[in-house]
């Protein structure tokens, strides 16, 4: 009955929740294809041979994580379909699986809206013989069309924080035991850390193991790292990285940067391609020397372009490892105003000290470890302007004591290094779940 009233309740609000959508694609950019027959679970191509395994990474930093599952996967010989919801995500996806999609061995679709025929028609057309949730985006009309097309899910590497408990309680509130249901047709749930497995526990969850965070088992292009220091190398100049900005971020950096005597070259990285333009903008609204990266990106001197610079506009994607390998510090932004924080493994991997502002639920468990052993620091300010501020000052700080820096660097490669394997040991989960699940078939025909 929850679920038959929540079916009918998202049919009546569904012009607002794409309404939502379309401003959201506005914001971040990209071709989004609200109304393709994708998204309402028709498809244009049959899907031929064996049933895949179903990987849904939502948006770009799933994917990202996702990578070294998904390789997994085709290593062994598997077909994998995967999913996002947005076109960051998807853009991607078909950029890192470019050969594995021109080899068919990886197809990407659009994850169907949450009506039911939409998901019962998805789980028809692919009928994949296992489906892997990454991190989070449990919905009921798709959790309940696994089951019934008995799909086996997983919930990998999955974050549940404090907010996100409280808003499936709300959930439930209204829609009775709609959530709390959800969570329990999960057949693997497998959290990021023990407070995560609490509270998913909590909201109804059941099969739960502690596994890690899969991101920290990225697997950066050596290429990309390589080039990022040989250019820093050759531009002969302290760099310091203003990573992963959110809307509303951009312009708190750039009035920190008016006032910042430093001889450093900052790199501005916009997360979404749209603000590109508005960032470029506010720079010369404020009177700051700038190039953009798309100008200076095939310049073989970088350090005659620059000079005079003051910030590079790093205005293209896919370029974040070259960036951070670039770089002596990255301030990781998105953690400057309300929205959560971005992922700061990526930098600590490569050696480069870290800087969060105030606002980083989405990793409150590794911003506390990184920051406690000295690999990352955290600004506490309410201010979003005075964080910002103080967070580009303690960057130029660091600088003037490069062996401090040296040790920063080194303290977060070894952080990094003692998280690793969470991917090792999401395959054995699932290995075993498929062996449960191989040997409790022939009870069920």
């Amino acid at each position: 009955m929850p679920l038959n009233i929540y079916t009918c309740l998202l049919r009546l609000v569904a012009p607002l929740l794409w309404a939502y959508m379309y401003l959201r694609a506005r914001r971040a950019g990209g071709d989004w294809q609200i109304f393709s027959a994708e998204r309402f679970g028709s498809y244009a191509l049959p899907w031929d041979g064996e049933s895949p395994v179903w990987v849904h990474a939502v948006s770009l930093g799933e994917t990202r994580a996702a990578q070294t599952l998904i390789r997994q996967f085709i290593d062994r010989g598997e077909r994998v379909l995967l999913t996002h919801m947005t076109a960051t995500g998807r853009a991607e996806g078909a950029r890192v699986f470019a050969a594995e999609i021109a080899a068919g061995q990886l197809r990407q679709q659009w994850i169907p809206y949450d009506f039911s025929g939409a998901t019962q028609k998805f789980m028809r057309h692919y009928h994949p013989r296992l489906g892997i949730l990454i991190e989070r985006e449990v919905w009921p009309n798709l959790i309940a069309s696994a089951q019934v097309a008995e799909v086996p899910m997983v919930l990998a590497s999955a974050r549940f924080s404090e907010k996100s408990q409280k808003q499936v309680r709300q959930i439930d509130q209204v829609f009775l035991t709609l959530m709390r249901e959800t969570y329990a047709g999960i057949d693997l749930t497998l959290a990021q850390t023990e407070d995560d497995a609490t509270r998913l526990y909590e909201v109804g969850a059941l099969n739960i193991h502690v596994v890690g965070n899969i991101k920290f088992d990225v697997a950066l292009p050596e290429v990309a790292v390589d080039a990022g220091r040989a250019w820093r190398e050759r531009l002969g100049r302290e760099v310091i990285a203003i990573a992963s900005t959110r809307e509303g971020e951009d312009a708190l950096f750039v009035q920190a940067l008016a006032g910042q005597a430093s001889t450093a070259l900052f790199l501005l990285i916009p997360r979404h391609p749209q603000r590109f333009a508005e960032a470029a903008a506010l720079l010369e609204q404020a009177g700051i020397a700038m190039v953009r990266w798309s100008v200076l990106r095939h310049n073989t001197q970088p350090e005659q372009l620059l000079a005079g610079v003051k910030v590079v506009l790093c205005d293209t994607l896919g370029e974040m490892p070259f960036f951070y390998a670039a770089s002596d510090v990255a301030i990781v932004a998105g953690s400057f105003v309300p929205v959560g924080g971005q992922n700061l493994i990526e930098a600590c991997a490569l050696g480069t000290p870290v800087i969060v502002g105030p606002h980083t639920y989405n990793f409150a468990d590794a911003v506390t470890h990184a920051v406690e052993i000295g690999a990352a620091a955290q600004i506490e300010s309410a201010e979003p302007l005075d964080a910002a501020q103080r967070a580009v000052s303690m960057a130029v700080f660091w600088l003037q004591d490069q062996q401090a820096l040296r040790n920063r660097g080194r303290l977060a490669r070894e952080w990094v290094s003692q998280h690793t394997g969470a991917t090792t040991r999401i395959m054995q989960h699932i290995t075993e779940l498929e062996v449960a699940q191989a040997q409790t078939l022939p009870l069920q025909h």
